[in-house]
């Protein structure tokens, strides 16, 4: 499943503008809103695996305030896509620990190595406390066991690989990989990048 991001933007036509770059690359949009309120709403209820933040929503800091909030609650990797650069700004949101800061207007190629860093970092963030995975571990929980194939592509999943870039590593097509990440979902009982994580990170701590 691609990297499923939730767009906070409240300006629509550039709102849409990053959802079609998104729809074209490894990335689905998890949904697009104009709010601080939509934001918290599809935050609690159709949890993205990342998020792209205006700072400056309706005049105001709501960015900062989501972002806030993202860390206590949903410790989801985020980016602010924002027209200010001032050094005040700036202080603001670094201290919420973005894990991109992407000044408007923006170009396609840079919007996309800036999410692919941020799923990274996050993956490699969230190996600290798990280290390593172990199939034999996995499978020995699980009523359908996952195959090699299907476990080395939950390796690259979780080491914060796109779909594109584990299609490279192993030599075989998106399409190949989409599929194996179906079946994984559906073996783990999970429906997202995110929730696959938390669900190796349990099984793994059982």
């Amino acid at each position: 499943m691609e990297v499923r991001v939730l767009i906070v933007e409240d300006e629509p036509l550039i709102a849409e503008d990053i959802a079609s770059s998104l729809r074209n690359n490894d990335f689905t949009v998890s949904a697009v809103v104009y709010d601080k309120e939509d934001a918290l709403m599809e935050l609690k209820n159709n949890p993205p695996d990342l998020v792209i933040l205006d700072i400056n929503l309706n005049g105001g800091d709501e960015g900062i305030e989501i972002a806030g909030i993202i860390n206590e609650k949903y410790q989801l990797p985020f980016v602010y896509l924002t027209s200010y650069s001032d050094k005040s700004t700036l202080l603001h949101a670094k201290n919420t620990q973005p894990a991109g800061y992407i000044v408007k207007p923006f170009s396609d190629a840079g919007l996309y190595a800036t999410l692919e860093i941020a799923v990274y970092n996050h993956a490699q963030k969230n190996k600290q406390l798990f280290p390593e995975i172990s199939q034999a571990i996995i499978n020995g929980k699980l009523t359908a066991p996952l195959s090699d194939r299907e476990f080395e592509v939950v390796k690259l999943v979780h080491d914060g690989k796109t779909n594109n870039q584990i299609a490279e590593q192993l030599f075989v097509s998106v399409n190949t990989i989409k599929a194996h990440i179906k079946n994984i979902h559906l073996k783990l009982d999970t429906d997202s990048r995110s929730t696959l994580i938390r669900r190796l990170q349990a099984l793994m701590a059982r």
